[in-house]
């Protein structure tokens, strides 16, 4: 559940706007929310047509209780229509049965909303036959266009909507609405550091691939400190297996640049920065191991190494090389 108090602390300017709309009774007909995934389209998209249906709203606050909540909620409001990319796309298909339905009266009042998710996949004949549904408004439609790529939607579309820019959100409050959807304080640390997608975060802190990318990291680095002659037989064995993809391995990657620059963190004692706060004795351990020095070249020899993955360098070939690196 999401409240426009809520919406403002993740995208205040958009939130704001469109409370706005509501104090001033000026809804329009169209909006285009347009940001990264994960930014809080369609958490703002189900608010604002909470506000609208509401019978018990306070100002633009929908009351969260009444039967219209309830059943935007549960997908089944009877004048709310979602459009969804079916397969790889939205078909000409899908906007002509859109269109048909708002031929007929609303059910319970004369007002209609629509949502179009990934409106940035209409195929060109839907964008036509959109673009004539929008250059005819109805003073009780509004209409929500959600997409990650704005510029790819039709000009002509896009001069016909009230455009609303979706802020990628701060690592830090990334963190803490993580740790208000019940992620550990550690994995809020490292997550908010490796995406400002909330979504993604979340969706990350219940793979359990992902909770083995952490592991697999601190194993490196004791392997690195303890027995370095097994250093390669350590990615052989037990790194590479786990990053079967390209994709993976960068992934992993970007965990172990985070340890090292939590060592020189830990280096000039800028405690507030440390991401492996529940890896002190370790962290401790590699700051004798590694001075300031060798550990930012060992950051420009993983960035190196993220490099050689993009242009397909064997990845065997990429991470036993960074081994011996980091080895030095």
């Amino acid at each position: 559940m999401q409240t426009w108090t809520q919406m403002k602390d993740i995208q205040p300017l958009a939130a704001q706007m469109l409370m706005n709309s509501f104090k001033k009774d000026r809804i329009s007909h169209a909006y285009l929310f347009q940001g990264n995934r994960g930014t809080g389209k369609r958490e703002m998209s189900i608010l604002f047509a909470k506000s609208i249906f509401c019978k018990n709203k306070e100002g633009a606050e929908p009351c969260q209780s009444c039967r219209d909540c309830h059943r935007i909620d549960s997908g089944n409001h009877p004048d709310l229509h979602w459009i969804e990319p079916e397969g790889q796309s939205i078909k000409k298909e899908q906007i002509l049965h859109l269109q048909k339905e708002f031929t007929y009266t609303g059910l319970e009042s004369n007002r209609k909303v629509y949502i179009i998710v990934d409106a940035e996949k209409m195929t060109v004949n839907a964008s036509n036959r959109l673009l004539k549904f929008l250059e005819e408004p109805s003073q009780q439609t509004t209409a929500m266009l959600l997409t990650e790529s704005g510029p790819t939607i039709l000009d002509t579309i896009r001069s016909r909507c009230q455009l609303l820019a979706f802020q990628p959100l701060n690592p830090l409050r990334v963190q803490e609405k993580l740790v208000e959807e019940g992620v550990s304080e550690s994995n809020a640390r490292l997550l908010s550091s490796l995406t400002n997608n909330l979504t993604e975060a979340l969706e990350m802190n219940e793979d359990e691939w992902f909770a083995n990318v952490r592991k697999l990291v601190i194993q490196l680095i004791e392997v690195l400190q303890n027995k370095p002659n097994e250093g390669l037989l350590f990615i052989n064995h037990q790194w590479m297996p786990h990053f079967k993809e390209r994709t993976q391995l960068q992934r992993g990657l970007d965990v172990l640049m985070l340890w090292f620059q939590d060592v020189i963190n830990q280096l000039l004692d800028r405690e507030e920065s440390i991401i492996f706060t529940t890896e002190r004795e370790n962290l401790n351990q590699a700051a004798m191991r590694w001075s300031r020095q060798s550990a930012a070249r060992s950051l420009t020899d993983i960035l190196e190494a993220k490099r050689k993955i993009n242009q397909n360098v064997h990845p065997n070939l990429v991470m036993e090389q960074l081994t011996l690196q980091l080895q030095r």
